[in-house]
């Protein structure tokens, strides 16, 4: 009897185990004494049948052992009902406490102060903690709707110990709650990241290729000749299309700057600084394309400047040769001829005169 009444319900659920396995131990032994009983009863009953002359004293015995023997399944029973309780309640706490650890260890994840380096690796912290979150998403539906809803239910059926478990329910909400705003925050901050980062290597992208325009730009000596003029200005020509071909790109960048200044960046001195140069750098390639454009056609009027020229120099040499000759004409046809010659040659001078002046 001892053991069926003991208050003793443990301290956590390895303690309410031991209890129920001793208690089952106890059952396995009620059980084999039930025989006993019955044989008592029979022997009672035997002995009342036989009219034994202290047969009210048998009776008066037999009552009490049967009493005693109900009395101790009963309490056996109600002992059972209690560490089955008992159980329950420390099996809740046990779930608590292994999901508010889990939600911990999460939570130092979360308070990483590594927000990436560069694109590459925000882009992995991105995933790393979609991937948390998606894990959060289910521990929800799975761990936290349940065990709210299996502490109502033990509230209901173990009132005596409803305010513990109100107690267990609200450390795990308020952990919940915790670890979802550490998760919002974080997910925020590495957007940010992943702005700025993006930014940074459109920044990046968008330099190195200025440098290696400027380069092209420059790579090209002056020409020495006509055609090679018209070389360099349709090669010029190629190199702005290839700078207008990135004027969208310089605005994406631009744009994608100012709206991390309007959102209040924390990069922003950084960000306002990076747009400044990129704005300098567009500027001064413009700047040196024009400038060598203009280099390019004062060439080639140079080189056709020297064309016509030396193109009028072997005129004249042809023409002092025809000037000098010293045939006057021998006949009326030959002078008519020779006249002729010469007044070709007067039309051919007016027209090389308008070219030279």
């Amino acid at each position: 009897e001892a053991i069926v009444t003991s208050e003793e319900l443990g301290q956590d659920l390895e303690h309410v185990e031991v209890l129920q396995k001793k208690f089952e131990e106890f059952q396995t032994d009620l059980a084999a004494h039930e025989e006993r009983v019955n044989e008592v009863n029979q022997f009672a009953g035997k002995l009342i049948q036989e009219t034994h002359p202290e047969e009210e004293l048998i009776k008066s015995k037999q009552d009490e052992v049967n009493a005693s023997w109900q009395r101790l399944k009963g309490l056996a029973l109600q002992r059972q009902g209690k560490l089955f309780g008992a159980a329950e309640v420390q099996r809740f706490n046990r779930d608590v406490d292994e999901t508010i650890s889990w939600i911990k260890e999460k939570g130092q994840l979360m308070a990483s102060d590594d927000f990436g380096r560069d694109l590459a690796s925000v882009q992995a912290l991105l995933r790393k903690h979609e991937g948390l979150e998606r894990d959060l998403a289910a521990l929800e539906d799975k761990v936290v709707k349940a065990l709210c809803a299996e502490a109502d239910r033990l509230q209901q059926s173990h009132p005596i110990n409803a305010s513990q478990i109100q107690v267990k329910r609200e450390e795990l909400i308020a952990n919940w709650e915790q670890i979802r705003t550490l998760a919002a925050e974080r997910h925020a901050r590495l957007n940010d990241s992943y702005r700025l980062q993006r930014f940074l290597a459109d920044f990046r992208d968008l330099t190195s290729w200025v440098t290696e325009m400027k380069a092209l730009i420059n790579a090209d000596e002056l020409a020495n000749d006509v055609a090679g003029a018209e070389a360099l200005l349709d090669r010029h020509q190629e190199h702005k299309g290839e700078i207008d071909a990135h004027e969208d790109s310089f605005k994406s960048a631009d744009e994608s700057g100012q709206a991390l200044l309007s959102a209040g960046h924390y990069a922003s001195d950084e960000v306002k600084e990076k747009l400044t140069i990129l704005s300098d750098e567009r500027s001064a390639l413009l700047e040196l394309w024009e400038l060598r454009r203009q280099q390019y056609e004062q060439c080639m009027d140079l080189q056709l400047f020297y064309r016509d020229t030396e193109q009028v120099d072997n005129w004249m040499s042809k023409q002092e040769a025809f000037l000098l000759n010293e045939d006057l004409g021998d006949s009326l046809d030959s002078v008519e001829a020779l006249l002729k010659k010469h007044e070709d040659f007067e039309k051919s001078l007016s027209a090389q005169e308008e070219k030279i002046t």
